[in-house]
Formats: structure tokens, C-alpha cells, sequence
């Protein structure tokens, strides 16, 4: 919980992303000694950052490369405060979202910026990173040690962008914070649905940023997103965790403020724009209208269905069009749906995503070709790497496998597993 921080924090003495990590990583490794002998400090995340701290100016101060640097801070480097930043309005005053502009410097390719933040702010693996980009994970993995050792033979400097830099990275930043806020909002591994300190994490990322940058429609946008799906998340799972779909979530758990903030943020990424609204204002738009309906029933599908094209065709995304598919099912029924969904059945970046057999058998069970279904959704749950997700799709296969036999006018088998309800997982 406490890494992010440290690895920010200690950047700001050392200058390198790769050896703040190992520090952070040293500085846990204390305390799993000491704590357990000396007690839990009141304070965890401050004797972490301490003690980080400290080994990095021990570093500094063995190591003959960073001499001058020691002449320059001073002889009593481990009790005096890092250097200020420049007293500039535009100041970014949050270390972890100074590290997010740092990584996503422009030495670095768009995915190596995006992976690397990735590991260092939002903790994740480079298991869970390769599966929220489709891609192997071997792939992931070379892409953060060279971006560490880009950064450091490059010496790239940890500081705040200004002006054109800024912009020239806000979108990789963007991305960063809304795949972060994505892993927290629906886990791609272990054992919970929810890793609700990665959205909490994200969010206020989102906020500082939208403070920092009023004029940039799109980062009003990813705000009120990030709102929007904040406000669903007491909804999400039931009482031992389990997943609750779209369909059978008591709105009235629903956050409303989360809810009246997303609209004022989604007003501001419209009064800025001055063209066709981005990506992100168009998602937002899109969970606008789950928000705004107080019930199922009462959603505005074929809105959803046309700003999903919208989106479709300002940012082209098989997965985009996997979610236009649940959008036209809804709007004009399960048959025109299944056609989009079939053909994306080659798309390589889909060989292996869970969420394609699974809108599939959803789509195959409501035109009743139930044997089918319990097929794809037996596909999508030996896929999945989340546990909750794997055991809601095993009963929704076992739903339909008691369908099958309905139909045939064969006894039912045993096990009580409900139909779920419509395969929108609410990502």
C-alpha cells in the first residue's frame, strides 16, 4: 500500500526510479525484522518512508558517482528535507503524480511509459499488466527493465513537466491512471473483486490532475469516469465478496455524490472541448447513463449503443466493439449482437480475453442455444484468473447446463447456482 509513495518519495533524492524501488523494497525488509520485535510504529508509512530515506542518502553517500551531488546538499544530508521544487503556480504538489509524469517521459515508448508506472504506482505485476494489455507477459517484463535503464543512462531528470512537455505526455498519463483505476475496479488475478485502494488511488490522481489542468477536456473526462464507476462499487459484490452484475445491483447503494460529481465533471469536459469529444468524455458519457437511470429497466441503451460507435470510430478497439455488442443486444435484441461478437472471434488481442466467450454465451443463452453457452462460459471461466469472476462464470455455465436440460425435457442436475444476470460485468 505504502510502496507507490516510497518509490515517489525516495526519487526525489536518488534520481532513479529502479533504485528508489529496491530501497522501498529494503525498507519493507526492515520492518518485517524489526516490527516484530520492537512493535508497529503509530505511524507505518512514515517509518517506511524514513527508513528508505535514510538508506538512499547512505547510498548516495557511498557511492563515488554521486560526490558532488553530496557537496552540493550538504554534509548533513539525512536530516535535511529534499530540495524545493521550483515556486512555479503550475506546481505539481503530489510526489505520485510527479512520478507518473517522470515515467512517462518521452524517451521512453508509449507502452514502456505505461507498464513501468504501472509497477511502480499502481503495484501491480507484470502478470496483471500483460492481461489488462493482452499482451505476453515476457513482453511486459522486458519493456519495465529497459524503461528503468532508459532512465538511467539517459539521466533522466525527476521533475515536473512544463507546457508543451506536459501536454506531450498527458496522454500516456491519462491511460496509466485509468488502467490503474481498472485493475482496482475489476482484479484481473487473485482472490477479490475489488482492489478498492487502486481506485482510491487513481481517483485522486484524477482529481489533482483535473485541478492542475482545468482547460484539458480530457482529463475532465477520465474524472468523471472514474466518478461515475466509484460510485457502483458498494453495489458490486455481495455480502462474501461475490460479484453482483450491472442488472442486480441495489442502485440505491449507489454513491449519489460520486454520482453529482461525475455529472459536474463530465459539464466541464464539455465546456472545454472544441471539437468532437475524446475517448474518455465519451465513456464518461456512456456511464453517465447507467448513472442517471434509477433503474435497469430505465436505461437509455440505444444512447449507449450509438456513443459506443462514437467511441468506435474516435478510438478503434476490439474490445470497444465487444462492449457495442452488449449495447446492441440491449437496444435491438441478441441476434444483430451475436454477428459483432462472431466477428471478433479472430481478433488476435482476443484469443485469450475471458469477456469475449462470456458476453458470447450470454448473447447464445438468450437465443436459447443453451448447450453453447454453457460451453463459452466453461471457455471464458477457465480464462479468467480471478477467482470471484471464475466462480460466477462456472454457475452461469451450470445456469444454462439446467436450461439445456429443460429444453430437452431431461431431469435438472443438482447444485443451486442461479442464472446470473446479463453478462455486462460493469468494467
Amino acid at each position: 500500500m505504502e510502496s507507490p509513495r516510497i518509490i515517489a518519495g525516495v526519487t526525489r533524492v536518488v534520481r532513479d526510479v529502479g533504485i528508489a524501488e529496491e530501497l522501498a523494497q529494503d525498507a519493507l525488509v526492515a520492518a518485517l525484522e524489526r516490527w516484530p520485535r520492537e512493535g508497529v510504529p503509530d505511524n507505518p508509512g512514515a517509518w517506511l518512508m524514513a527508513t528508505a530515506r535514510h538508506r538512499a542518502v547512505d547510498l548516495i553517500r557511498r557511492r563515488e558517482n554521486y560526490a558532488r551531488k553530496l557537496r552540493e546538499i550538504g554534509r548533513d544530508l539525512s536530516t535535511v528535507a529534499p530540495p524545493e521544487e521550483p515556486a512555479d503556480p503550475d506546481d505539481i504538489d503530489d510526489d505520485l503524480l510527479r512520478l507518473v509524469f517522470s515515467t512517462c517521459h518521452p524517451v521512453l515508448s508509449a507502452e514502456a511509459r505505461t507498464a513501468l508506472t504501472l509497477r511502480l504506482l499502481g503495484g501491480l505485476t507484470t502478470a496483471e499488466i500483460a492481461r489488462a494489455y493482452l499482451v505476453p507477459e515476457a513482453t511486459v517484463a522486458q519493456r519495465i527493465v529497459r524503461a528503468k535503464r532508459t532512465l538511467a543512462t539517459r539521466n533522466v531528470a525527476f521533475e515536473v513537466p512544463y507546457g508543451p512537455d506536459r501536454e506531450a505526455r498527458l496522454g500516456s498519463v491519462l491511460d496509466v491512471i485509468y488502467l490503474i483505476f481498472n485493475e482496482g475496479y475489476a482484479a484481473t488475478a487473485g482472490d477479490d473483486w475489488l482492489r478498492p485502494g487502486l481506485c482510491e488511488d487513481a481517483l485522486r490522481l484524477a482529481r489533482v490532475l483535473s485541478a492542475l489542468m482545468p482547460k484539458e477536456p480530457e482529463v475532465h473526462g477520465l474524472t468523471s469516469l472514474l466518478e461515475f464507476q466509484a460510485s457502483r462499487t458498494a453495489a458490486r459484490t455481495g455480502p462474501d465478496g461475490e460479484p453482483v452484475l450491472l442488472k442486480d445491483q441495489d442502485r440505491r447503494r449507489w454513491n449519489r455524490m460520486l454520482i453529482a460529481r461525475g455529472i459536474t465533471a463530465l459539464g466541464r469536459a464539455d465546456a472545454t472541448a472544441t471539437g468532437a469529444p475524446g475517448p474518455y468524455a465519451l465513456q464518461a458519457a456512456i456511464a453517465a447513463c447507467h448513472a442517471i437511470a434509477y433503474a435497469y429497466e430505465d436505461t437509455d441503451w440505444p444512447r449507449i449503443a450509438t456513443l459506443y460507435a462514437l467511441l468506435a470510430a474516435r478510438a478503434p478497439s476490439p474490445v470497444v466493439e465487444l462492449n457495442r455488442a452488449v449495447a446492441v443486444s440491449m437496444a435491438e435484441g441478441p441476434e444483430p449482437a451475436l454477428e459483432i461478437v462472431d466477428a471478433l472471434a479472430a481478433e488476435p488481442a482476443l484469443r485469450d480475453y475471458h469477456l469475449l466467450p462470456s458476453v458470447r454465451g450470454d448473447l447464445l443463452l438468450r437465443v436459447g442455444r443453451t448447450a453453447q453457452a454453457r460451453a463459452e462460459f466453461e471457455r471464458a471461466a477457465s480464462l479468467t484468473h480471478n477467482a470471484r469472476e471464475r466462480a460466477l462464470l462456472l454457475a452461469r455455465a451450470e445456469g444454462a447446463a439446467r436450461a439445456d436440460d429443460a429444453a430437452k425435457g431431461t431431469p435438472p442436475g443438482t447444485g443451486g447456482a442461479r442464472i446470473a444476470g446479463h453478462a455486462e460485468t460493469d468494467r
